[in-house]
């Protein structure tokens, strides 16, 4: 599993081997022991799966605050997606900068999100699926949203994106007040 970085501080992209022959492939897609010698420890304690039938539809931008943060482990099971986060820990040097990648089955990369992210995807292909670890169990009351469109994030569409009534009423970034802090974990 290839470990790679991004400009944004604990932050980084998983590239799994695949292993294939005629009749497919094979691919480690979570490994504890080898994403610890490489110092990253995560305890992932739920999966969580979803499809999108429609190109362009948009979900997100999402977090769980503490103290049922989230870090989450994405990855396309099929289609293609744009996968985007926001650093909103406070105090970062990268704070309100984003961070995207076309995540899709063909190319099998993986975005490992830290807590303290904002996250969300766009589809690009019909029937995307998204599978997704994550390190704490879903809280309703600690369950959050800001605006996709105020975060300066290029999504690559022209036509509007389908949301849910969650994403589209949700608060703008200028007014979020966020309860992360940088350098916590």
């Amino acid at each position: 599993m290839e470990v790679r970085t991004t400009p944004i501080a604990d932050l980084v992209v998983l590239a799994p081997k695949r292993h294939g022959d005629a009749r497919g492939f094979f691919s480690e897609s979570w490994n504890k022991r080898r994403m610890e010698n490489a110092g990253l420890h995560y305890d992932f304690v739920q999966d969580n799966h979803s499809i999108s039938t429609e190109v362009g539809t948009l979900r997100g931008l999402h977090y769980q605050s503490p103290p049922f943060a989230q870090a989450k482990l994405v990855r396309c099971g099929r289609g293609r997606l744009f996968d985007a986060v926001v650093d909103v820990r406070k105090g970062s040097p990268t704070y309100g900068q984003s961070y995207g990648i076309e995540l899709s089955f063909e190319n099998g990369l993986q975005l490992l999100v830290p807590e303290g992210f904002l996250h969300g995807f766009i589809t690009r292909e019909p029937d995307t699926e998204v599978i997704y670890k994550v390190t704490n169990y879903y809280s309703a009351v600690c369950d959050g949203a800001v605006r996709w469109d105020s975060c300066g994030i290029d999504w690559g569409t022209t036509t509007s994106p389908k949301l849910s009534e969650k994403d589209a009423t949700a608060p703008e970034l200028a007014d979020f007040e966020s309860p992360f802090e940088w350098g916590e974990r």
